[in-house]
C-alpha cells in the first residue's frame, strides 16, 4: 500500500473579514481529498485551519494537525483530526510539518502564515528542501507580497530562480496540478 501524497497548507487561524477566504480554504480541503492526499497544517480548529481541516475531514482525507502546546486553547485544537500532534514550540511545529509533507501551500494568513511560508522558501533557497512550494494568490491576496519579492530580486538579495521556485497560482486545481509535477 502507498503512502497518499501529503500537502501541508499554511493560512490563518482567523477567518479575516472576506468570507471568500474561508469559502476559499474550504474549498481547499474537498480539493486534498478529492484527490485522495493527505492534509497536514497547523492544528487549529478555527479560522481558515479549521474551515480547511473540516472540509477535508468530510471529504474523507486523512487530516494531520501540528500544534504547540502553548497554543491548543489561543487556536483550540482541533480534537477531530486523524492526528493531532501536540509539540513543544512553533519552531519544531514548523520543522514537524516540513518532515511530514511532500509539499506545501500557502492560502491568506497572517504573520505566522508567512513566517511558515519563508521557512520552506529559504530552505529552498539554502537547498535544504526540494519539496514544491506554492501560492495560492486567490483575488490578489498576494499581490504586495509577491511585489515585495520582485523587489528584493531588483535589489540583488534573491535570485530570481529562488523566487521562481514559489509556484503561483490564482486557481486553485491549476495550482494542485502543478504542485507535484514541478521538477525541484
Amino acid at each position: 500500500m502507498t503512502t497518499p501524497t501529503s500537502l501541508c497548507v499554511f493560512c490563518g487561524a482567523k477567518p479575516g473579514h472576506d468570507p471568500s477566504h474561508l469559502a476559499l480554504a474550504r474549498a481547499v480541503g474537498t480539493a486534498i481529498a478529492s484527490r485522495g492526499w493527505r492534509l497536514v497544517y497547523g492544528g487549529g480548529r478555527v479560522g481558515l485551519m479549521g474551515a480547511l481541516a473540516d472540509a477535508a475531514l468530510a471529504g474523507g482525507a486523512e487530516v494531520i494537525g501540528v500544534i504547540p502546546d502553548g497554543m491548543l486553547v489561543r487556536e483550540q485544537g482541533h480534537t477531530g483530526l486523524t492526528r493531532r500532534e501536540v509539540v513543544a514550540d512553533m519552531s519544531v511545529r514548523k520543522q514537524r510539518m516540513i518532515e511530514l509533507s511532500d509539499g506545501f501551500i500557502a492560502l491568506p494568513g497572517g504573520f505566522g502564515t508567512l513566517d511558515e511560508l519563508f521557512e520552506v522558501l529559504t530552505l529552498w533557497q539554502t537547498r535544504y528542501l526540494r519539496k514544491p512550494v506554492g501560492l495560492l494568490n486567490a483575488q490578489g491576496y498576494f499581490d504586495d507580497l509577491i511585489a515585495m519579492c520582485e523587489g528584493f530580486i531588483a535589489a540583488g538579495f534573491v535570485a530570481p530562480a529562488d523566487f521562481n521556485a514559489l509556484l503561483r497560482e490564482v486557481d486553485l486545481d491549476r495550482l494542485l496540478d502543478r504542485l507535484f509535477t514541478a521538477t525541484a
